[in-house]
């Protein structure tokens, strides 16, 4: 790795590394497969966004993160990045109820579990997830299917979520989501 900085005219860097060169390049290349300019701006909210892996976050956790960076972008700047992002398939767009709109990095086809209390959305793991059958009506085809479980805890006292709820989805932890299956019916 090189930390230092090249003796070239007009470079607008200090200690600049092999993999930050890289990491940009990469999400240059990412941008504008997806038919994006890759400004200063975009680049800039695309390390962040996907710095961290497979993750789901909102417009303003994205922001929160991005105030600790040299220079941040405005809110509405962050939501029109994700906006094109989503249109162009870099990062999947979930509206849940209300004006709450969540962007998920994982953009393949997976459900979610929703935990209502601590406004929190995680996946649900795939050895858990249902086959579904959906009758699809004539000259149709089906372009997705969004599934989100809400959760919330039960509180003490209350029965056993199994004997509760008459599906048998079971509510978990964050650390050790459920293995059982559930059904959709």
């Amino acid at each position: 790795m090189r930390d230092t900085v090249p003796d070239k005219p007009g470079f607008r860097g200090s200690m600049v590394s092999d993999r930050y060169a890289a990491r940009d390049s990469e999400l240059r290349r990412r941008l504008k497969g997806a038919g994006l300019r890759p400004t200063r701006q975009r680049l800039h909210i695309a390390e962040i966004l996907f710095a961290k892996g497979d993750r789901h976050l909102t417009a303003e956790t994205l922001y929160a993160e991005a105030r600790n960076t040299r220079y941040p972008p405005s809110l509405a700047t962050i939501y029109n990045a994700l906006r094109d992002f989503a249109a162009q398939g870099l990062v999947r767009e979930i509206a849940l109820y209300g004006s709450r709109t969540w962007y998920d990095t994982k953009t393949g086809p997976h459900f979610h579990y929703y935990l209502e209390a601590c406004d929190d959305l995680f996946d649900i793991p795939e050895e858990s997830i249902p086959d579904i059958n959906v009758p699809v009506p004539a000259g149709m085809r089906i372009a997705g299917v969004d599934v989100i479980v809400r959760l919330e805890p039960v509180a003490p006292g209350e029965r056993d979520a199994e004997q509760s709820n008459p599906r048998g989805a079971r509510p978990s932890s964050r650390a050790q989501p459920p293995v059982e299956p559930f059904e959709i019916r």
